[in-house]
């Protein structure tokens, strides 16, 4: 003997809203896990120039989505802890650094700042004299309140002339995070 029982919302006792169901199978949760938002995704739509020897912010300027509109791309380019969203965050940042053939790569810093400080640091020192470019990643997780921030940024040097970061999708330069669910 089987039993079917048919709803198309299952709410709590505050009458918020678990799952919802449109009638055709798809099914719309709600708090109770497997969403690891708020998320977003932003990439350099354009090459950075940089100075050298010089801690510079990352203009990731251009989102690929924001779940929670948590990502400011257009001033601040930093992900900044919505209301009722405190936990712990995974972040990463992947950038592709050039020397732009004036020189060699000979030492290049991608950082993780958090409220205006330095959180989290990768460096990388090279002694070949044929790397001009690169590419770069950094990782980490991170317990934020409401209103934390999280930025990225980078250093490099070279003997000579200009560096930058590639952007404008050749190839990627992105920054990406998610509040981590059940941590």
């Amino acid at each position: 003997m089987t039993s079917i029982i048919k709803v198309n919302t299952i709410q709590d006792v505050g009458g918020n809203n678990l799952l919802i169901s449109n009638g055709s199978g798809s099914i719309t949760t709600n708090n109770i896990g497997g969403q690891n938002t708020p998320a977003f995704s932003a990439r350099l739509s354009a090459d950075q120039t940089i100075s050298n020897e010089t801690v510079t912010k990352i203009d990731f300027d251009e989102e690929i989505f924001d779940t929670d509109n948590a990502y400011d791309h257009s001033t601040n380019q930093r992900f900044t802890v919505p209301s009722g969203k405190a936990g712990k965050y995974y972040f990463s940042i992947v950038v592709h650094l050039n020397s732009q053939g004036a020189a060699r790569l000979q030492n290049c810093q991608i950082n993780f700042y958090k409220n205006g400080s330095q959180e989290l640091e990768q460096n990388w020192s090279f002694n070949s004299n044929d790397i001009y470019q690169a590419g770069m990643s950094i990782a980490g997780t991170f317990d934020l309140s409401v209103g934390d921030y999280i930025e990225g940024y980078a250093r490099m040097s070279n003997a000579s002339g200009t560096p930058l970061i590639e952007g404008n999708n050749n190839p990627d330069s992105i920054f990406t995070g998610y509040r981590i669910i059940g941590a």
